[in-house]
């Protein structure tokens, strides 16, 4: 089904000067794709251990999916049970950018739960709604009590839109969700997010519209926001305003021209590890793209089409001679903004039935061990995926290491034996700079580039697009989803 994409890939890796042996370094055993039948066997065959243990895993997405998949090949007798209110919970989310921009359309991304289930593996469409892991159970929205030996959290995060003044009502969104409610609120306001399938369909309406006007001559003013929250793939919303960079070049010089396009980013850097936001900031030089940082959206005027900033920096204040240093003063002012495009990238949470219950933490999302991913204070439990407490890892590139990881650690300790692999931090974003083009930035713990591939990782590469297009989607299905990538 993908001879042709893995032809035009491996020629590809041939013209820059790499083996395939490294391309498999990258794309593991979700390369799949590349491997014989007897390639395949050697690298997943991995000993089944004899415990017998009940496992329940709150969240059906990806991490779930992947984790009960892994622990169904790796358990001789596997009791497993996936808890998760959405039947279409399992989508391709990275491909809402592709929406977003019109290169990929709703039904892409939508999969059924069911096709991707593992044999054997006990289903429940609820939601888990109070936990007690004192007595290791936990109650479902129908009132149900599911006991445990072990659990694992995987259950993702919430758009938090009610943090944004204007935009209350949408409310709590869960990323799997389609929601009737952001149609209607966001359509035909300029307004849009690619957090959401239905609101990366809207996001290519407004494009187009904004697209259609600048090439008619009038000028059109573009903005990109990014919230005071961590948010799973950080680099998606740079990504879309690249994309509609690149649909508006398509088009015609004039109508790019027509475009002022500006992100604000909340943080005082454009990207936390210092090369990758080194390329970004002389990719954006080169685009004429403008940013702004130290912005955090708080309010959004659908009607006016207005979007209102807090602008925040800090200023020394009196000196403080015990210490030798000065005090340091907060300041803000509000900026206002009007917009013809405006993409939001939304303030994001733990669902507060898990967030603010005793497996939460002050921060709301589930506290683990950075590199083990155990729970800090009850051992039987795990969590991984954008839900988890870790300083990085709300992307998939990241669930493809935690979800091992999990399953390696929870066997030990089911056999009563030391928790040996660990969560390195590893997390890749691959940044779509254009149609055709993509700078990989793989990255962990140490805040510094970790390269799959002997190429400097801060260039765009017309071989990563060809990854991101072709490969990712599929790995994603027919690897992780099977437990093997």
């Amino acid at each position: 089904m993908y001879d042709n994409q893995l032809t035009v890939l491996e020629d590809e890796l041939k013209r820059s000067g790499l083996s395939r042996r490294e391309a498999l370094k990258l794309l593991g055993v979700g390369g799949a794709l590349f491997l014989t039948n007897d390639e395949l066997n050697a690298t997943t065959k991995l000993e089944a251990s004899d415990v017998k243990a009940k496992i329940v895993i709150v969240g059906g997405g990806l991490a779930g999916i992947s984790t009960a998949a892994r622990l169904t090949g790796r358990l001789s007798n596997p009791d497993i049970t996936i808890i998760e209110p959405n039947p279409k919970s399992v989508t391709y989310q990275p491909g809402n950018t592709f929406i977003g921009a019109g290169i990929y359309t709703k039904e892409d991304v939508l999969y059924e739960t069911k096709d991707f289930l593992p044999k054997g593996v006990n289903f429940i469409a609820q939601k888990a709604v109070e936990f007690d892991p004192t007595n290791n159970n936990l109650t479902l929205s129908n009132g149900e009590k599911i006991s445990y030996d072990y659990l694992i959290v995987t259950a993702g995060v919430v758009l938090d839109f009610a943090k944004i003044k204007g935009l209350e009502e949408i409310g709590d969104i869960y990323t799997a969700k389609d929601s009737e409610k952001l149609n209607s609120i966001f359509r035909n306001s300029g307004a849009s997010s690619i957090y959401n399938v239905d609101g990366a369909v809207i996001t290519w309406e407004n494009m187009q519209k904004t697209i259609e006007e600048a090439k008619n001559g009038k000028k059109q003013t573009a903005i990109f926001s990014h919230p005071n929250t961590a948010i799973k793939c950080g680099g998606a919303p740079k990504k879309i305003m690249y994309l509609m960079n690149s649909r508006l070049n398509e088009v015609s010089k004039q109508a790019r021209e027509n475009v002022d396009m500006t992100f604000y980013a909340n943080s005082s850097k454009m990207f936390s590890v210092k090369e990758y936001e080194e390329a970004i900031i002389k990719q954006y030089k080169a685009r004429n793209m403008n940013y702004n940082l130290n912005h955090n959206l708080i309010e959004v005027n659908l009607k006016e089409k207005t979007a209102i900033f807090d602008n925040f920096w800090e200023e020394k204040g009196a000196y403080d001679p015990d210490i030798e240093e000065y005090t340091m003063i907060k300041k803000h002012k509000f900026v206002e903004v009007a917009y013809d495009f405006l993409h939001i990238a939304p303030p994001m949470k733990a669902a507060p039935e898990i967030g603010d219950s005793e497996i939460g933490s002050a921060k709301g999302w589930v506290p683990v061990n950075k590199e083990t991913l155990q729970h800090v204070k009850y051992p039987n439990i795990f969590s991984l995926g954008d839900i988890a407490a870790v300083p990085l890892g709300k992307t998939g590139g990241s669930v493809r290491k935690q979800y091992k990881v999990v399953v390696d650690n929870l066997i030990s300790l089911m056999e009563g034996k030391e928790l040996e692999a660990k969560y390195g931090g590893y997390t890749v974003c691959p940044i779509i700079t254009d149609i055709g083009k993509v700078m990989l930035a793989e990255f962990d713990y140490t805040m510094k580039p970790t390269p799959s591939f002997p190429l400097d990782p801060t260039q765009e590469r017309y071989i990563w697009w060809l990854l991101k297009y072709y490969i990712l989607k599929p790995m994603t299905q027919y690897g992780m989803l099977s437990g093997k990538a």
